[in-house]
């Protein structure tokens, strides 16, 4: 439980956190922007800075196969990392907690060491699918990074369901 500890405190002390005096107290309201139609690659062409991805999809991906949660951070997805990162540290813990008592089960002969030896194997398994779905989530984020947030979902009051908006621009 110490080794999973120390490697979750080790990943969050690599999370970037944001900087306190860059928010602004008094943000000004956004002003009105002239609807565009255009890939992101022709805008970009254009001088718009804003639309080039942190990282290519792939990049995205084998980041966070490798390391859950830094494809996310690369891209600005902090929730979404540190939820991978919080799983894969209970998956390590767990993982060493399995062992030290499968130890323990197997010193003494018990035998119930053969349902704890198919427990951490439980924990193995849920460590490696940790890694393909953060890995296949930042490669998914990487291709989607400049999809509109005009998309919302709000729930309907006093009755069970939910309302999306998609707004559709005609040329």
């Amino acid at each position: 439980m110490r080794v999973a500890g120390i490697v979750f405190l080790g990943v969050a002390g690599l999370w970037p956190a944001p900087a306190i005096g860059a928010q602004e107290l008094n943000p000004s309201p956004p002003t009105a922007q002239q609807d565009t139609v255009g890939t992101i690659g022709e805008l970009a062409a254009q001088g718009v800075p804003d639309l080039q991805r942190p990282v290519s999809p792939m990049g995205a991906f084998w980041r966070s196969f490798l390391l859950p949660g830094w494809g996310q951070a690369k891209l600005n997805r902090k929730l979404t990392g540190g939820i991978f990162i919080a799983v894969e540290g209970i998956s390590l813990g767990m993982i060493v907690k399995m062992n030290h008592q499968l130890g323990y089960l197997q010193r003494t002969n018990d035998p119930a060491a053969e349902a704890k030896e198919q427990q951490r194997e439980d924990w193995i398994a849920i460590l490696v699918f940790n890694h393909l779905m953060a890995g296949l989530d930042a490669f998914v984020g990487a291709h989607l990074w400049g999809f509109p947030e005009d998309l919302q979902l709000q729930g309907v009051p006093g009755a069970y369901g939910a309302q999306i908006t998609v707004p559709i621009r005609l040329p």
